[in-house]
């Protein structure tokens, strides 16, 4: 039995590489005896960055769950938009957005006043917002992807 304690504790420590190739990394948590998939995004400091820029602009809106609130603000959480519209994605958060747009099978039309962020913090604010909740990027956001983007 402290055997296998020992290993839980060391996993929960230090963490191991999975052996899946889609950029997560396994813990196992002592307290709920599972293992949690996070993004090896998550440990960059894009994602640190970005978290700090969610909750200064976007919680308001978009809530700490990424949820949003039906019919008036698009979740992040789980967004096909998100994921199907990676360079409308970028654009909205660079410049705001305004018009019809559809998330997940529902229907919003609320305008997105631009936030006047750099594009270091569309880039950051993008990584972290592509690699929480339920969400699970390939590829961060970067400062390049967001300087190509025009009005």
């Amino acid at each position: 039995m402290k055997l296998v304690y020992s290993f839980l504790l060391f996993t929960f420590l230090f963490g191991c590489k999975s052996e899946k190739s889609n950029n997560t990394i396994a813990y196992a948590s002592l307290e709920e005896n599972s293992i949690t998939q996070i993004s090896e995004f998550q440990d960059s400091e894009s994602y640190k960055r970005g978290k700090d820029v969610y909750s200064d602009f976007c919680i308001t809106c978009h809530l700490s769950d990424g949820k949003g609130i039906t019919g008036t603000f698009p979740p992040l959480d789980g967004s096909n938009w998100l994921t199907e519209k990676r360079k409308e994605s970028i654009h909205a958060v660079k410049y705001g957005l305004q018009g019809p747009i559809e998330v997940n099978g529902e229907n919003y039309n609320m305008a997105m006043a631009p936030l006047g962020l750099t594009d270091q913090e569309v880039a950051d604010v993008l990584t972290y917002v592509m690699n929480s909740w339920s969400n699970s990027s390939k590829k961060p956001v970067t400062l390049e992807e967001v300087k190509a983007i025009e009005k």
